[in-house]
């Protein structure tokens, strides 16, 4: 056995007794955790959430066919996709948000992933979506993004199988424009375009055709989607407005094809539109102004960027105020923390705020580790062992390190959520009951039983505990036991790079744990 590697257990050893004598804060360096079976099962999460005709090699053998007449009224195929989350809707929005974090992810960890044997797996899951772009993105200035509506699917409880609720389709186009979901699905295209260049270059091609369409059509018809399509307000409305999508779309089409005329938009574009100058504690499927500056700010090691280091520079400094905030190191606008030690952003769904953040904070530390550099925050500067420490605590968090000891990844451990609001998850099996059951019978039946779904949502990360780390299993408590597809999108990459180091966090030179 080599020097250095007994004299990191030995200080890992010296550093779990030290902890465990203070306080269950700092309980994810103790832990141990099989990250390869989190990555496994977080990319299985996305079978169930699939919506139209499954494959053959559907794994998650509890679905089946579902929504084969979407689009039919329109005189558009818009079979496909994915269900955003407990639901039967169909969001654009935020399905093409999880599609550039598992594409990211796959550009990021490809080498990682494949060592899982997940590479085909996160293909086919973002491929699921792609496909679907494709199809909604029916004339060049013309993007459907909304098949069903909230009001209508939160009346019934069914399984997607049985769906008796509306199926209408909503579109965007040059008299009531989208430039939001257009730019975000435009990234998304463009992300995915990067990964099947080298396995379907063809696909690639037609990837990219599509994104730089979507993006040229919202640059040109500018305005917000939900003031277009005014039932996707009460879901997911646009608050941040559409200037950070165009910002996301037009660096993943820089990075998709190197073209001068998408560096020269977020460069000249990045005051105007707030990348420069939003300081931001979030990234979400609204706010995408985290993620524009963290790319942006990568740019600068290049020597071909170096004449545009001011403004890059500027896109800097908000990236290191959005990770400063996640470390709780600015002097002011931190992001606040449960009492055992996870992010808390809001109320409602706070987990996807904690998964955007673990992997902005790998993604970056490994660029920091790449050009030998250090994050320098308002308190104190530290090294890219210790942002990557810090994701880790939140992800083992999530796995069980936490006061309530669950795991809030569905599936992982002996102890996880059994009561998601999920209404396929929640009624017997469609393989094991073709039965129809109806609208209201879903809730007179299945909605309200204390007994365990019958169906596990195997990879789903729940909305998880409140402020005080408080976490309540009930089926009705949506705020918190709901799962979303962008939740788990994000921590695929940080499971994967997790399991492919598994060491690296030993070097922290400063853990961050139990900052406060």
């Amino acid at each position: 056995m080599k020097k250095g590697k007994v004299q990191k257990n030995t200080w890992s050893l010296t550093l779990c007794l030290t902890l465990l004598s203070l306080t269950t804060i700092f309980l994810p360096f103790c832990e141990s955790f099989n990250y390869g079976q989190a990555l496994s099962q977080s990319l299985l999460y996305f079978e169930s959430q699939r919506s139209g005709r499954l494959p053959y090699n559907q794994r998650v053998t509890w679905r089946h066919h579902s929504a084969l007449t979407d689009g039919l009224e329109q005189g558009v195929d818009l079979v496909g996709g994915y269900y955003d989350a407990g639901d039967n809707v169909k969001f654009g929005l935020p399905m093409a948000f999880t599609i550039t974090l598992l594409s990211w992810a796959a550009i990021e960890y490809g080498e990682q992933i494949s060592g899982a044997g997940e590479y085909a797996h996160a293909l086919e899951a973002i491929k699921w979506g792609t496909d679907y772009f494709i199809k909604a993105h029916s004339q060049p200035n013309v993007l459907w993004v909304e098949v069903g509506d909230g009001d209508t699917d939160h009346y019934c409880w069914q399984r997607p199988e049985d769906m008796t609720t509306s199926r209408r389709a909503y579109k965007v186009d040059a008299n009531n424009p989208g430039s939001d979901v257009a730019g975000e699905t435009a990234a998304a295209l463009a992300a995915a375009s990067i990964l099947f260049r080298r396995t379907n270059p063809h696909y690639s091609q037609l990837l990219l055709h599509h994104a730089q369409q979507l993006f040229e059509f919202g640059d040109k018809f500018k305005g917000k989607y939900d003031e277009s399509v005014g039932v996707a307000k009460g879901y997911y409305a646009s608050v941040s407005g559409y200037m950070d999508e165009l910002l996301w779309a037009a660096i993943w089409l820089y990075r998709a094809t190197e073209k001068e005329e998408y560096l020269k938009y977020f460069l000249e574009k990045g005051y105007d539109f707030g990348g420069t100058t939003w300081a931001m504690t979030e990234f979400s499927w609204d706010v995408k102004y985290a993620g524009v500056q963290a790319i942006a700010s990568m740019l600068l090691m290049e020597e071909k960027h170096k004449k545009h280091e001011v403004i890059l520079k500027q896109y800097r400094s908000k990236a290191e105020h959005y990770l400063c905030a996640c470390l709780n190191l600015n002097n002011v606008s931190n992001v606040e923390r449960t009492p055992g030690g996870l992010l808390y952003t809001r109320q409602w769904n706070n987990m996807q705020y904690v998964a955007t953040a673990s992997f902005l904070l790998t993604v970056y530390s490994d660029h920091l580790l790449a050009t030998n550099q250090k994050l320098h925050c308002p308190k104190r500067v530290v090294g890219p062992h210790d942002l990557f420490a810090f994701a880790k605590s939140q992800v083992d968090y999530i796995l069980g390190s936490n006061p309530m000891g669950i795991s809030y990844l569905v599936g992982y451990g002996s102890n996880f959520p059994q009561r998601v609001h999920h209404r396929g998850a929640s009624i017997e099996s469609y393989r094991g009951n073709t039965g129809f059951i109806g609208c209201t019978q879903g809730y007179d039946n299945w909605y309200g039983r204390h007994e365990p779904n019958p169906n596990t949502l195997i990879g789903a990360l729940v909305g998880g505990p409140d402020s005080k780390d408080q976490f309540k299993d009930d089926r009705r408590n949506y705020i918190q036991t709901e799962a979303c597809t962008y939740n788990t999108a994000a921590l695929v990459g940080v499971f994967a790079r997790l399991h492919g180091s598994k060491s690296d966090f030993y070097d922290s030179e400063s853990p961050l744990i139990a900052s406060s």
